[in-house]
């Protein structure tokens, strides 16, 4: 029996699966992120259209920016896949008030997010078990 500090081998296919799998999600809000922090017309037009006041976007990238760098590190892993899904629901929340169609796009991002950890991670299958 394993304790819990000790976790069964990753598979090579199964760790780049996830690893690929995580990184489209972490580009995504990492690029995301820095465009708030660089504060160009199009985001402030964005955060507008949105609703959000412009105060705002500072604190919102540096909110993505470390739950992104949370994720991206392995012994905080699970707990950025916590953060980012809570800001990845708000981003979802915005876009579904407003009307706007692409509101999927950060739904597919947070399940990328669970299913890169899912591939990268013993502990998640082991808790989340798919039989097969």
């Amino acid at each position: 029996m394993q304790s819990a500090t000790q976790t069964a081998p990753v598979s090579k296919k199964m760790l780049w699966a996830g690893r690929i799998a995580s990184a489209l999600p972490v580009l995504l809000l990492l690029f995301s992120g820095v465009m708030k922090l660089l504060k160009p017309a199009f985001v402030v037009q964005g955060f507008a259209h949105f609703g959000y006041p412009e105060h705002l976007i500072l604190y919102l990238g540096i909110l993505e920016i470390a739950c992104t760098v949370t994720y991206m590190i392995p012994r905080s892993s699970i707990l950025g896949a916590i953060l980012m899904t809570g800001y990845l629901g708000g981003a979802t929340a915005t876009k579904v008030r407003i009307g706007d169609p692409s509101f999927f796009a950060p739904v597919v991002a947070g399940v990328l997010v669970w299913g890169g950890l899912f591939f990268r991670d013993e502990r998640v299958r082991a808790l989340i078990p798919l039989r097969r």
